[in-house]
């Protein structure tokens, strides 16, 4: 067993989390390859699949790529070449890019037997045709705008292309010339699938680029060529802001003129079609001045993320079987959320019970004419939030409302900004993020006047205050009025407001300041009862695993003898299972039909078990530069309720993967056991409770 002292001077086990987020993606095509998942749902997971790596080369390879540059250097910050990791990368992404196209096909396939046919431009019998150049004529024609790049004597240089959006490189063949353009497909702004009438119980649909493929002589009827090629390809841009660090009045301005760059950041992958001739590829790379590397071979149809809203035409058991949404034990809607809670914490657990909770709890405090005063951390929003909506009705009813409002969460900056915006003109008080530390919390914290004084209600939640994602996305919401983290919160509202950041908090534990520190006292206490022969274990779980400081804490916890149950559904640098290091950590990853989001803490402390939630993973950005808050559960029922829910994760044999050296993603397997499936399990078990 390797010393605990000498842990600190030598080199680790470590995965590369670029590495390692591909094998996460890996498991998210694992679901597109699964028979046991409903056929509609295999086809969304592919698109799932397509729009993470799509953000991948936007982020992580837009940075590796910046440190390529100076590979050198970056090698001795890093720890290792970026131009190996990038050489890496694309081995990787072809590699899944191929299973991906096999998968597509055999999904095509298996839905043509259940009568949906997904058909292209020269499957179209003459009915359909017709039906499908008349749609063309009125709906998708006034959306193209054709651009001659090499035509006749007309020779134009190759315009930028958008990021993430699909394109046609067009050639034509002509008297024995040669001339090409390009078009983008606009499905922004048209649906991608179209429902064609349904023929002798058959169902068809044809993607909106095999429609415009059709419909080419209506498009180019002027000119007189031969024949004609066209293949898709789509270019992902590097999508990181490069941000002023200094947060002044002007700092959305520079924000807004950061976002108006990325859409013309630098190009980080050409997606072609494999079946594009090599003559019209080599005019590609030669006008778009591409470096070999970026260049992926795809199929067909690119920006497969439309395929997350690909229509049913057939039978609901080609989708997820619907499950109704849950209401809390003795938490009832009907009546005042405030008065209940002076009697008992309550946790909502997303999104098997409703999210009607979050916003009946905002809607009381807006209407409420004992409520002062809201104050309110947000990161993501939904499109059409409700969250906004009551606190802008707060305001309307003379409350005072404080909104720490993000406006560098990543991809959603825009919609902050407009949301700051429309917050800050009905009277909300709107503060934004520093620039050196990200607001990530979820915490809101309602005052109301009760017998000459102030009593305060809070919601902590390990997810966004999003009530879009909350249908999908398993968190959990604590309702509490217990006295220490109300007065945590109520003190941590008033730091942010004036820049401030603490380190002593009574109950909740925040970054950037003290949750790294209150990590490694908690995780020695575990050591030092391992130490004295008491019994010692940890379960956590997360998002992503990649501090190596926190990495080396759980190696020597584990050669302490403390037994460390990790559930991680992302990116895991922590390899376990090696002699040495990590001989008593295991780790398992869970990707099914709802995104597991929950942070969870949990620590044996000798019998006496301690359980936190939080909305930080432990990632060096959640742990030094960010506002996060981890908050405790104090009540026996709830600590019970997460106890079974856990309990259900650690023994899931149905969606489980095992994370090991090989990075195999092996499922786990009960062999003649009893079957575990935890996101179904826990609906089943939380059914129950309410009818207990």
């Amino acid at each position: 067993m390797q010393e605990d002292s000498e842990l600190k001077e030598i080199d680790i086990p470590l995965v590369n989390r670029e590495l390692s987020w591909l094998h996460f993606n890996e498991r998210v095509l694992q679901e597109a390859a699964d028979p046991t998942v409903p056929l509609i749902e295999r086809l969304r997971f592919l698109a799932i699949f397509s729009s993470n790596l799509d953000e991948f080369y936007r982020v992580r390879v837009a940075t590796l790529n910046r440190f390529a540059d100076v590979n050198v250097k970056a090698k001795e910050f890093l720890g290792y070449s970026p131009k190996k990791i990038l050489k890496l990368i694309k081995e990787l992404v072809v590699s899944l890019e191929r299973r991906f196209d096999i998968l597509y096909d055999e999904i095509i396939d298996l839905l043509a037997k259940e009568k949906i046919f997904i058909i292209n431009e020269m499957q179209l019998n003459v009915a359909r045709g017709q039906f499908v150049r008349q749609y063309f004529v009125e709906i998708v024609l006034p959306k193209l705008v054709p651009i001659m790049l090499d035509y006749g004597k007309v020779s134009k240089p190759f315009p930028e292309l958008k990021d993430r959006r699909i394109y046609f490189l067009i050639k034509f063949n002509y008297k024995k010339k040669i001339g090409y353009s390009l078009l983008e497909v606009p499905s922004n702004v048209i649906s991608r699938f179209l429902i064609l009438p349904k023929e002798r119980n058959l169902n068809f649909i044809i993607l909106l680029d095999d429609i415009i493929r059709y419909c080419f002589e209506e498009l180019f009827f002027i000119f007189k060529y031969d024949s004609i090629q066209a293949y898709t390809i789509q270019l992902t841009r590097d999508a990181e802001l490069d941000l002023d660090t200094n947060v002044n009045d002007a700092f959305i301005n520079i924000l807004s003129s950061s976002l108006k760059k990325r859409e013309k950041g630098k190009p980080m992958r050409l997606l072609y079609d494999a079946d594009m001739p090599q003559d019209m590829l080599d005019y590609l790379v030669e006008k778009t001045e591409l470096d070999s590397d970026a260049l992926i071979p795809g199929n067909r149809y690119h920006n497969f993320k439309d395929f997350i809203d690909f229509p049913n035409v057939g039978s609901k058991e080609l989708e997820y079987r619907y499950l109704q949404t849950l209401k809390v034990a003795n938490f009832d809607l009907q009546k005042s959320l405030f008065d209940q809670m002076k009697k008992s914490d309550y946790l909502i657990n997303l999104p098997y019970q409703s999210y009607d909770y979050i916003i009946h709890f905002l809607r009381e405090a807006a209407i409420d004419p004992k409520v002062v005063n809201i104050s309110i951390s947000l990161y993501r929003l939904a499109e059409n939030s409700n969250v906004i909506n009551a606190l802008i009705n707060a305001v309307r009813n003379g409350k005072k409302v404080y909104c720490f409002l993000e406006l560098k969460a990543r991809f959603d900056e825009k919609a902050n900004i407009d949301w700051g915006e429309k917050l800050t003109e009905a009277g909300v008080k709107v503060y934004y993020g520093q620039a050196d530390y990200k607001v990530h919390a979820k915490i809101c914290l309602v005052g109301r006047r009760e017998q000459k004084t102030i009593k305060y209600y809070a919601t902590l939640a390990t997810g966004n205050f999003n009530e879009k994602t909350a249908v999908k996305y398993c968190d959990h919401n604590l309702f509490t009025v217990n006295k220490s983290i109300v007065s945590d919160l109520k003190r941590l509202f008033s730091d942010l407001r004036h820049n401030k950041y603490n380190d002593d908090y009574q109950s909740i534990i925040t970054s950037p300041l003290e949750t790294r520190s209150t990590l490694n006292k908690l995780i020695d206490r575990e050591i030092d009862n391992a130490k004295a022969g008491k019994s010692a274990a940890m379960t956590f779980k997360m998002n992503s695993l990649t501090d190596e400081s926190l990495i080396r804490k759980l190696y020597e916890a584990s050669n302490a003898g403390v037994k460390i149950e990790l559930i991680v559904r992302g990116m895991c640098c922590l390899v376990p299972n090696v002699p040495g290091f990590s001989e008593n950590i295991y780790v398992r990853s869970i990707v099914g039909r709802y995104l597991e989001h929950a942070r969870i803490w949990i620590f044996h402390n000798n019998g006496d078990e301690e359980y936190f939630l939080s909305s930080a993973d432990f990632m060096n950005r959640n742990l030094d530069r960010r506002v996060e808050v981890t908050f405790p559960i104090l009540d026996e029922a709830i600590k019970e309720e997460i106890k079974q829910i856990i309990y259900y994760q650690l023994n899931d044999n149905t969606k489980a993967r095992e994370i090991n050296v090989n990075n195999d993603n092996r499922y786990l397997s009960s062999g003649a056991g009893k079957r575990y499936h935890a996101q179904l399990d826990t609906y089943l078990y939380l059914k129950d409770k309410i009818n207990k």
